[in-house]
């Protein structure tokens, strides 16, 4: 939908925005509006990833901007044990070696100025992720719903002038709302349940499945296709992840939990 929508990609992160809010305000409960610190960092960590991974999405191939977005959990493993103290253990490690090297095969594909800084703008957006990630994480004893509304709310107000300055015919509107809806709010109910239960590293581990069929979408429907090295680094980043998440483990830090009586 991205690549198909003609519309400024900081005005496509807004108005999907719109949609995706009007969604999610069915889910959030009064608390919504006692603001944390917690909740004002993950608003503004989900503002940079969305606005980030759209406008990345729109400068080189989707395939490149969603498995760079998807180093997320290399943040999320050495933020996490700062500030989640859920410690990465052996595995862990060897998995985000893997991604690395799968990373740099990206920039071994394609050095045009585009690509370039679209693959510098997905990257940008995997560190928005994992800090997204991680205020999450920490809201689990609330509500980490909660913090994607005020992203959204967020970005609506960031994204105001390249909204007002680029506004979407009739067949923007259908993607921009499919977007909103389907690409953003209900994976985010569905996100912020789970988030609950599992460790934020294994949140992104688990979550690589898109990264595996959203080229494969963007290729069925324009003909998108990544180039070799970009297609041999992605298998890369998707075996040492799907390695990680085959023994999903405890959470690793049962200190929280207990102080929590979870």
């Amino acid at each position: 939908m991205i690549k198909l929508i003609d519309l400024n990609p900081i005005a496509i992160s807004g108005y999907r925005s719109i949609f995706a809010v009007l969604l999610i305000s069915f889910f959030i409960k009064k608390s919504a509006f006692k603001f944390t610190l917690n909740k004002v960092l993950g608003a503004i960590s989900y503002t940079f990833m969305v606005i980030l991974y759209v406008w990345a999405a729109k400068e080189t191939t989707a395939a490149n901007a969603i498995l760079l977005q998807y180093t997320a959990p290399i943040y999320v493993a050495v933020l996490g044990m700062w500030l989640l103290k859920e410690k990465a253990v052996a595995r862990d490690w060897i998995v985000i070696v893997f991604v690395i090297f799968g990373m740099t095969l990206f920039f071994l594909d394609d050095i045009s100025p585009g690509n370039m800084k679209g693959n510098i703008l997905a990257i940008l957006s995997g560190i928005a992720m994992a800090f997204n990630v991680i205020f999450m994480r920490k809201q689990k004893d609330a509500d980490p719903l909660e913090n994607v509304f005020w992203g959204c709310v967020l970005t609506i107000l960031a994204t105001l002038p390249f909204m007002i300055l680029n506004v979407p015919d009739r067949q923007s509107w259908v993607g921009i709302g499919l977007l909103g809806i389907f690409q953003l709010g209900l994976p985010y109910i569905l996100f912020s349940l789970a988030i609950k239960h599992i460790t934020a590293l294994e949140s992104t581990f688990l979550g690589l499945i898109e990264p595996l069929l959203n080229p494969l979408w963007v290729f069925l429907t324009i003909g998108e296709l990544p180039g070799p090295m970009s297609i041999l680094g992605g298998i890369v980043v998707l075996a040492a992840v799907t390695i990680g998440c085959m023994k999903p483990k405890k959470p690793l830090a049962p200190e929280l939990f207990q102080e929590h009586g979870s």
